[in-house]
C-alpha cells in the first residue's frame, strides 16, 4: 500500500498549518509550565525541610531561658546551702515553665472526680468505691495534657466501680453450687 494523496484547498492548508503552529506553541507552554511546577515543588520541599529544622527554635530559646534559671538556682543553693532559697527558685522556674507552655497551647486535663473518658483518660485500675459515682476518676497517677485541643498524653487514672451487692453475690454462689451439683449428678448417673 502506498501513501494516499489528499488534495486540500489553499485555505484548508493554511488553516491546518495555523493549527499545527498553535499546537506546537501550546506544547512548548505545557513543557515550560511543567518545568516551573517541578521547580516550585523542589523549592517547596526545601522550604518545608528548613521550616521543620528551625520550627522549634522559639521553643528552644524559651527552654534555654528556663535552663539558665535552673543553673542560677543550683548555684545559689550550692553557695548558701539554704533549702528554702533553692525551693523558692525551683518553684518560680516551674511556674514560668507552666506559663510558657500554656501560652503555647498546652493545657492540663482535669481528671479527678470527673466521669471516665477514654479519649482523655487511660484507666490503670478500678476500685470498688461507694464514695464516688461509678465510672468516675478517683485518683490520678499521671497528669494528662492537650495541645491546642488535641490530647497528646492521656491522664493515667484509677476509676471507681460500685461494689457488688450481697444479693448478687449470693445469687452467683447459688448458681455456682447448682452447676457443681448438676455436674456431680451427671457423673453419678
Amino acid at each position: 500500500m502506498g501513501k494516499k494523496k489528499i488534495l486540500l484547498t489553499s485555505e484548508e492548508f493554511d488553516a491546518l498549518k495555523e493549527k499545527a503552529a498553535k499546537a506546537e506553541e501550546y506544547y512548548d507552554r505545557l513543557l515550560r509550565l511543567q518545568a516551573d511546577f517541578d521547580n516550585f515543588k523542589k523549592r517547596l520541599e526545601k522550604e518545608k525541610i528548613e521550616f521543620i529544622k528551625f520550627a522549634n527554635e522559639e521553643i528552644i530559646i524559651e527552654i534555654l531561658r528556663v535552663l539558665d534559671d535552673f543553673e542560677r538556682a543550683v548555684e545559689a543553693g550550692k553557695k548558701k546551702h539554704d533549702f528554702e532559697i533553692l525551693y523558692k527558685g525551683v518553684e518560680m522556674i516551674w511556674n514560668d515553665m507552666k506559663d510558657f507552655l500554656e501560652k503555647k497551647g498546652l493545657k492540663e486535663i482535669d481528671a479527678k472526680g470527673k466521669p471516665f473518658n477514654p479519649h482523655e483518660h487511660e484507666a490503670m485500675m478500678q476500685e470498688e468505691n461507694t464514695e464516688h459515682p461509678e465510672n468516675h476518676v478517683i485518683e490520678e497517677f499521671q497528669k494528662g495534657y492537650t495541645l491546642n485541643g488535641r490530647v497528646i498524653r492521656p491522664s493515667r487514672v484509677k476509676v471507681s466501680k460500685q461494689p457488688q451487692q450481697p444479693q448478687a453475690q449470693e445469687q452467683e454462689q447459688e448458681q455456682q453450687n447448682t452447676e457443681e451439683h448438676n455436674q456431680k449428678e451427671g457423673q453419678n448417673g
